[in-house]
């Protein structure tokens, strides 16, 4: 198998059929042997009976059906282990990617790339509710990261089957593969690609996502720089706290001595361990769960997601379920 996209979609039903119309148009002249794997990720709007139409049909169209609705990385992960191409094209299911783009991909990726990235031109969203939080999004990412590619966001992208069964994909993870993928080594590109306006079906996306985004990208820092040697963030969260707890003895002892106040009664010092502690242990289990969280779906081979039914697969995935 050359070439296969895998598109994850929740209730997508009246997107379906024009995407597949799409995708045969701009894939069919490329002489490559390819498939199409849908994964429905817990539609309840019928997309799956659309799929399953398209898959009696056309035995290229592959269908993985999820048990429940687990999340577009968890989703994204069962495509990728249950397609064969020697190629990975990842993109949305609900017609604002444009796959006519997708030759332009394949050839940018045969200059020695490992993964080729889309570039939505002209984005066709609300400004406020997605533009905007996307771009400072994307700037904070570049800035903590130092990744320079320049929209994270486009689901539209091709990579090597190597790289994309190498990327650690769970949680929310799918935001950041251009990330993933330049930490695990890759050479990237980007290039301008069409973006449409959504014409049927409802966005799962709203103004939360840029705040667990933020929560992400402290994941994917710590993760990258310090899970080896997880002491140098931790040793200077321990220090900070430890100034702290210094100023604060500094200012009651100053009460004390200046204006008699007891330092026994004096709840300043109380309330600031109290708060640098507190914080201190928020973060520090926060990142403690996702190293053990990296070692549960790692080190076992576990699958993040439940399969209900495939339809015209002809052998297991390349990824065992524990």
């Amino acid at each position: 198998m050359d070439l296969s996209v895998i598109i994850p979609i929740k209730d997508e039903r009246d997107n379906l059929q024009p995407l597949y119309g799409k995708l045969l148009a701009a894939l069919e002249p490329l002489d490559l042997e390819f498939e199409l794997v849908f994964v429905d990720d817990g539609s309840t709007d019928g997309s799956y009976h659309v799929l399953a139409d398209l898959a009696q049909r056309d035995r290229r169209v592959k269908v993985v059906r999820l048990m429940r609705n687990f999340g577009q990385t968890p989703a994204l992960r069962a495509g990728i282990d249950w397609s064969r191409g020697k190629l990975i094209v990842t993109m949305d299911g609900d017609l604002q990617n444009d796959p006519a783009d997708i030759p332009r991909l394949l050839d940018k990726l045969r200059e020695g790339y490992d993964a080729v990235l889309g570039l939505r031109a002209r984005r066709q969203d609300n400004f406020l509710l997605r533009k905007l939080p996307s771009l400072v999004a994307n700037w904070i990412i570049r800035k903590v990261t130092g990744v320079p590619i320049k929209d994270l966001g486009c689901t539209l992208r091709v990579l090597t089957r190597p790289l994309a069964e190498a990327l650690p994909l769970y949680g929310e993870m799918h935001r950041f593969i251009p990330v993933l993928a330049q930490q695990a080594g890759a050479k990237l590109a980007q290039i301008p690609v069409k973006h449409h306006p959504r014409i049927a079906g409802k966005t799962k996306y709203n103004l939360s996502r840029t705040i667990r985004v933020v929560l992400d990208l402290m994941t994917v820092k710590f993760l990258h720089q310090y899970l080896t040697r997880p002491m140098h963030v931790m040793g200077v969260a321990g220090l900070a706290t430890l100034g702290l707890g210094f100023l604060a003895l500094a200012a009651t002892i100053y009460m004390k001595w200046g204006h008699g106040i007891d330092m026994t009664g004096n709840p300043f010092l109380l309330l600031s361990a109290i708060l640098s502690l507190g914080a201190l242990h928020f973060f520090s289990l926060g990142l403690i769960g996702e190293v053990l969280t990296r070692t549960y779906f790692e080190s076992q081979g576990k699958p993040a997601y439940t399969v209900q039914a495939t339809l015209n697969f002809d052998a297991e995935p390349r990824r065992e379920a524990a």
